[in-house]
C-alpha cells in the first residue's frame, strides 16, 4: 500500500508543479488552489508512505516522479522542446527510480 501511495503522491506533484506554473505567481486563483490541494496531498501522501519505505529511496522515487512527469506534460502538452537527449535523461531518471524500487 505505501509504494502505491507514493506513486500517487508522485503524480500529485506532478500536478502541483504545473498549478504553480499556471498560477502566474498566485495571481490566478483556480491554478493556485489546485497547487494547494495538491500540494498538501502530495505532502501527505509522501508521509504516509515514509512510515514504510525508507526515506531515502522513498524520496527520491516520489521526486522522480514528480520530476519526470512534470518534463513529459511540458514536452506533451506545453509545447517544451522534445529531443533524444532530453527523452534519454528522462529515461535514465526512470531507470534510477526502478533501481531504487527493485534494489532498496
Amino acid at each position: 500500500m505505501a509504494w502505491l501511495v507514493l506513486v500517487l503522491s508522485g503524480l500529485l506533484e506532478t500536478a502541483w508543479a504545473i498549478a504553480l506554473d499556471r498560477s502566474a505567481g498566485f495571481t490566478r486563483p483556480l491554478p493556485s488552489a489546485v497547487f494547494g490541494v495538491t500540494l498538501v496531498g502530495s505532502m501527505a501522501g509522501l508521509a504516509y508512505a515514509l512510515r514504510d519505505i525508507p526515506v531515502g529511496t522513498g524520496y527520491a522515487v516520489w521526486v522522480g516522479i514528480g520530476a519526470v512527469g512534470t518534463a513529459l506534460v511540458g514536452m506533451l502538452a506545453l509545447g517544451e522542446p522534445v529531443n533524444l537527449p532530453r527523452v534519454a535523461c528522462l529515461l535514465l531518471v526512470v531507470a534510477g527510480v526502478i533501481g531504487l524500487k527493485l534494489f532498496g
